[in-house]
């Protein structure tokens, strides 16, 4: 066995030592906070689309992008 003690765990937005009732994070702001990034896409995967060729072998042309 170690002599060391386990490490507490940790609130992965500020660092603060966790809360049971919010686990993984220390508070509901914290929570929150995570939550809105999500929502926002700040965790988005980011993800090349890959040229189709149509019938004849040459690749579509590129479609116009939305001003959303």
């Amino acid at each position: 066995m170690s002599d060391t003690p386990a490490a507490t765990p940790r609130c992965p937005i500020c660092g603060n030592p966790r809360e049971q009732r919010f686990r993984p994070f220390c508070s509901r702001a914290c929570r929150d906070r995570d939550f809105l990034a999500w929502a926002d896409g700040r965790y988005a995967i980011p993800a090349v689309e890959a040229e189709e060729p149509d019938g004849d072998g040459q690749p579509l042309p590129e479609r116009p992008q939305d001003d959303r």
